[in-house]
């Protein structure tokens, strides 16, 4: 049996993709290629750069550096992507890459060192770097997305003056035992 660590972390990362499945989804092709301001990444740029980062980091997770020597970083953000397609499928190439990976992680793997620019790190810690990072990105994108649809943005979470409805149906239950994301990943 998987520890509970793996299994929250595949959960953790499971529910960071479906925010940004759902923000690509709804959005129209052109503002997937919409930068705010010049210095700003568009959310194609942060799928590249996302990707690029997962395909590096979880390709030979165990055997070989998480900063593969085949990856251009810089290159991720010039822009090479034409449709809305292309993105979702790339996007889709680094998550299956990452949770391929951590599927494959056995309990005793998780004290083990891994190297990212020859820094060791026990996977443990590499995981929580990515859990870290992933995230801010999604949220990125999930902002520019609320900034670009406006008023016809559906929150992602609880919306503005719901807490405390929500609170109350979830206090109306029983206490349980389930990880936070279940209620999202059906």
């Amino acid at each position: 049996m998987k520890n509970t660590y793996l299994i929250s972390a595949i959960k953790q990362f499971e529910y960071y993709k479906l925010l940004g499945d759902k923000t690509l989804v709804v959005l129209p092709e052109e503002s997937l290629f919409l930068t705010l301001e010049k210095e700003s990444n568009s959310i194609a740029h942060i799928v590249k750069h996302l990707t690029g980062n997962m395909l590096s980091r979880w390709t030979d997770f165990l055997t070989t550096d998480g900063e593969k020597e085949w990856r251009d970083r810089d290159a991720e953000f010039v822009m090479t992507f034409s449709t809305k397609q292309e993105i979702i499928e790339y996007w889709n190439k680094g998550w299956s890459c990452l949770l391929k990976t951590l599927e494959s992680l056995t309990n005793e793997d998780l004290e083990k060192i891994v190297y990212i620019r020859n820094q060791g790190h026990t996977v443990v810690e590499a995981i929580n770097r990515q859990l870290a990072h992933y995230p801010y990105h999604v949220g990125q994108m999930v902002y520019i997305g609320k900034m670009i649809s406006g008023k016809d943005w559906e929150s992602l979470s609880i919306s503005k003056d719901a807490s405390k409805e929500y609170n109350s149906e979830k206090f109306s239950k029983e206490k349980n035992n389930v990880h936070f994301t279940d209620e999202y990943l059906k």
